[in-house]
C-alpha cells in the first residue's frame, strides 16, 4: 500500500493525516498556526513537527503534500504570498526538503481539495470540474481533463475577487464589486449583523440568538436559524446563493465544466443555499435551453479534503 502524507495550512491551523490510496486517512496530527507575525521559519517547525510525528507511526510513506491558503507559483515549489502567515515569496519546498527525507510537493489548498473532491468524494466519474470555496471569502480551483489548472504564475481560481457589481462593495483586496463581497461567510454575516443594528423587526429571532450583541453573529448561527425556520434566514441565505448562482453562471460560460462542487464553511447550509443557486443559475447560463447544464452539488470531503488531496497529490506527483 502507498502512503502519504498530507498537510494543510490554514489562519488557525496546521492538520496533517497519513492517506492511503483510496482517500482513507490512517492518523492524523495537528497543530495551531503560529502567529504571521513571526518569522517564516516558525511555520515550517510545525509542519516539520507534524510531520514527524505522523512518520513515527507510518515510516514507509513515499511523499508529503502541503496545502497552503495562499498563492502559489507555478513550479508548485514557492509561496508567493500567503496573507495568513508571513510567507512572501517563501521557497517552501526547497525549507522543508532541507528536514524531511521524502519527495515533497507544495502547491494551493483550493487545488489540492478540489482534486481530493475528484478523486474521491463529489466528483467522481467528471473530467471537468469547478470547485467554488464559500467560506470567510470565495477560493476556487479547476480541473480540466483530469489535470489541475494552475495557470502562468500559478495563481488560477482565485473566483471570489472576479468583478460582479462595477463600483459595488469595497473588497480588501482593494478593488470593488468582487464577488466574494455578496457570495461570502463575510457577506452573509455583515447582511444579517446589518438588520439587528438597525432594529429590523424581521431580525428578532437573530437578535435573541445573541442576545442584541450584532457584533456576535456568526455565519454557522444563520445557518441553524435557517434550519429550525427563520424567515429571515432562510431569505439571507437564499441571496447568498443568488449571487452564487450568478457567479457560476459566470465560470460555466469561461470553463463550461461538467460539476460545479460547492465546499467551504457556508456549503453547511445545503439546499438552503444550493436550491437558489441553481433556480438563478439556471436563469443567466449562457446559451439556456440549448445547452446542457453541469451539475451543481455540495463537497464531501468537509474540512479535510485539503489534506486528503495534498497527500494524493505528492503520491501522484512521485509516483513514476
Amino acid at each position: 500500500m502507498s502512503l502519504a502524507i498530507g498537510i494543510d495550512i490554514g489562519g488557525t491551523k496546521v492538520a496533517g493525516g497519513v492517506v492511503d490510496e483510496n482517500g482513507e486517512i490512517l492518523a492524523r496530527a495537528r497543530r495551531d498556526t503560529p502567529h504571521r507575525s513571526k518569522r517564516p521559519q516558525v511555520v515550517e517547525d510545525t509542519i516539520v513537527d507534524v510531520v514527524e510525528e505522523l512518520r513515527a507511526e507510518h515510516p514507509d510513506v513515499v511523499a508529503v503534500g502541503i496545502g497552503a491558503a495562499g498563492f502559489v507559483a507555478a513550479d508548485r515549489a514557492t509561496v508567493v504570498f500567503a496573507p495568513h502567515l508571513s510567507w512572501r515569496d517563501e521557497p517552501l519546498r526547497d525549507a522543508l526538503s532541507k528536514r524531511i527525507d521524502a519527495p515533497i510537493m507544495v502547491d494551493n489548498d483550493a487545488n489540492a481539495a478540489c482534486w481530493a473532491e475528484w478523486r474521491f468524494g463529489a466528483a467522481q466519474g467528471d473530467s471537468d470540474v469547478v470547485m467554488v470555496n464559500l467560506g470567510t471569502g470565495i477560493g476556487g480551483a479547476i480541473l480540466m481533463h483530469g489535470e489541475v489548472i494552475r495557470g502562468r504564475y500559478g495563481i488560477a481560481g482565485e473566483f471570489g475577487h472576479m468583478q460582479v457589481v462595477p463600483e459595488g462593495q469595497r473588497c480588501e483586496c482593494g478593488n470593488r464589486g468582487c464577488w466574494e463581497q455578496y457570495a461570502s461567510g463575510n457577506a452573509l454575516v455583515r447582511e444579517a449583523r446589518a438588520m439587528i443594528l438597525a432594529n429590523s423587526p424581521v431580525a428578532t429571532d437573530l437578535a435573541a440568538r445573541v442576545d442584541g450583541r450584532a457584533d456576535e453573529l456568526t455565519g454557522p448561527i444563520v445557518t441553524e436559524a435557517a434550519r429550525e425556520g427563520d424567515p429571515t434566514s432562510i431569505e439571507l441565505l437564499a441571496e447568498i446563493g443568488h449571487w452564487l448562482g450568478i457567479g457560476i453562471a459566470n465560470l460555466a460560460a469561461a470553463f463550461d465544466p461538467g460539476t460545479f462542487v460547492i465546499g467551504g464553511g457556508v456549503s453547511a447550509a445545503g439546499e438552503l443555499l444550493l436550491g437558489p443557486a441553481r433556480d438563478t443559475f439556471r436563469r443567466r447560463l449562457t446559451g439556456r435551453g440549448y445547452r446542457p447544464e453541469a451539475r451543481i452539488v455540495a463537497a464531501r470531503l468537509g474540512n479535510e479534503a485539503g489534506l486528503i488531496g495534498a497527500a494524493d497529490l505528492a503520491r501522484n506527483d512521485s509516483t513514476p
